[in-house]
């Protein structure tokens, strides 16, 4: 019998020692104290009036002074007309403490099959860099909000949903083969999503000179600035050859999707390390290499039933702004 409980009943002895008469379940109502006054549980006498038949403040004192001779949970009380602020014991509070500290689940219900059923899916990487600040805090929150949620009785299934391929894994693929030199995690002593990432960061830095360059090239042509930059950005041979890679897995070319097979796999060896030194994990994980024709058949479907819309930079939007929401992003421009 937790505090609230004891309470509950001995406010129920007193009335019937004091009034005699047995009190309906509805007309007892323990809230907590508000700040302001002393107390921790605060007893509405309003509903109690038409048994005590007297005025608030007074069926209010008198319970209180009940309580506090014959309670042991109650240690003192006022009153702010008819409610009755109770302080509990600090026995009572003691006694609570040793409760807990005894039961290891103490505050845990046990789901069962018939618990309500609750997934939540936290981390979601990318496999073209290390996990970052922000899935740290994703991780975290994710994996202790999956442990509140089952702590309440739900049964509770945690899943990772990996974004395993598309342009930005096929950078880090290409900037490998072109700058790697065979480089592997066990070769050069890095965490495999560590080692990906440099890669990826490496495209970036050749894509960027490329591009310089060409735009450079095409003003010296005569072509605007702005359609320069966009023309050097689509045609810069890295973007180009990356692209040909991505139609390449797209395709199943055994070459490139077993260079994806083997870079992926040093980052998930990177992210499990990660992970673990976190404490979080997984019940269920999903790899959108598995999943992704599936969704694009959808947004296909949505574009021809004018759900969805497409940008002029080629990629696909869902404009949600009538329901008070922003626009979504479904498929990404080919670039």
């Amino acid at each position: 019998m937790n505090i609230e409980q004891q309470l509950t009943a001995d406010v129920r002895t007193a009335i019937k020692a004091l009034y005699g008469q047995e009190v309906p379940d509805n007309l007892l109502q323990l809230q907590k104290t508000k700040r302001e006054f002393e107390g921790h549980l605060t007893l509405v006498t309003f509903p109690l009036l038409r048994i005590s038949r007297k005025k608030p403040e007074e069926t209010a004192q008198e319970i209180g002074q009940y309580l506090q001779e014959n309670s042991d949970a109650v240690a003192a009380f006022n009153v702010v007309k008819g409610f009755l602020n109770l302080v509990v014991a600090p026995q009572k509070w003691v006694e609570l403490l040793e409760v807990i500290d005894a039961d290891d689940h103490y505050g845990f219900v046990k789901p069962t099959e018939a618990s309500p059923l609750v997934m939540i899916e936290y981390s979601s990487p990318n496999t073209n860099k290390p996990l970052h600040l922000g899935h740290v805090r994703n991780n975290l929150l994710g994996w202790s909000l999956s442990q509140i949620m089952e702590a309440n009785g739900n049964r509770v299934v945690k899943t990772n949903i990996v974004n395993d391929r598309g342009i930005h894994i096929c950078k880090s693929m290409l900037a490998w083969l072109k700058y790697g030199n065979g480089e592997t995690p066990q070769s050069s002593g890095k965490k495999g999503d560590h080692l990906i990432g440099d890669y990826y960061v490496a495209f970036d830095k050749h894509y960027r000179e490329q591009v310089k360059e060409l735009k450079a090239k095409f003003i010296a042509e005569g072509i605007a600035e702005e359609e320069a930059e966009t023309r050097a950005k689509n045609e810069a041979p890295l973007i180009v050859e990356a692209h040909e890679m991505l139609v390449k897995w797209e395709q199943g070319d055994k070459e490139v999707r077993d260079l994806w097979r083997k870079m992926n796999s040093w980052v998930y060896e990177g992210f499990d390390e990660t992970y673990k030194a976190l404490g979080v994990g997984f019940d269920k994980i999903y790899y959108e290499s598995d999943t992704y024709l599936e969704g694009k058949e959808k947004v296909d479907e949505g574009l021809k039933k004018g759900i969805f819309y497409r940008r002029p930079d080629g990629s696909v939007w869902a404009d949600l702004t009538k329901e008070g929401l922003d626009e979504k992003l479904l498929l990404r421009a080919f670039i």
